[in-house]
């Protein structure tokens, strides 16, 4: 019998948002969103990326991520600079503003996981987190195996598109 108490997709939700909405409390002082941490967060771990690797850190598509990091660059948070001959390169980059700011969250961003973990042991909370990657990618290689029932011209007419009401 099902019982949504235990299925872990939706225990996974609960977390997910109960995270998301302490932090968001956080965030708000600042005018970020959760999304915008996430890209200060991975632009001060691993400095300057590429449009496509940072939506890939970040689990953010291509389309919001253009708009999130146009508004953190006119906040002056980061700077976005095409390369090359093509100009769909664009590489991201931390402002030193930015990074200040970022280096002011991390000590909240890291109370809230210590919140989370409470006094779970840290060889469970290592395990916990290799789990998590391998959920992780068993859902995203699910995700690539239905994109390929699709052409190319297809999945560019028809983009992925998330609302409150259908994933």
């Amino acid at each position: 019998m099902f019982d949504l108490r235990t299925y872990l997709p939706y225990l996974l939700n609960r977390v997910g948002v109960a995270l998301v909405d302490r932090f968001s409390e956080e965030l708000c002082a600042e005018s970020l969103t959760v999304s915008m941490w996430r890209v200060l967060a991975v632009l001060r771990h691993d400095g300057p990326q590429h449009m496509s690797e940072l939506s890939e850190l970040t689990s953010i598509e291509l389309s919001t991520l253009s708009r999130l990091t146009g508004s953190l660059q006119r906040r002056g948070l980061t700077t976005r600079k095409r390369g090359g001959s093509d100009a769909r390169y664009v590489r991201v980059a931390l402002t030193p503003r930015g990074k200040t700011l970022t280096e002011r969250l991390l000590p909240k961003a890291l109370a809230l996981e210590e919140r989370l973990v409470g006094a779970m042991p840290a060889r469970d909370v290592a395990a916990l987190k290799r789990l998590l990657d391998v959920l992780y990618a068993n859902i995203r290689s699910q995700d690539m195996s239905s994109s390929l029932r699709h052409s190319p011209a297809e999945r560019q007419v028809a983009p992925r598109k998330r609302s409150s009401l259908c994933p």
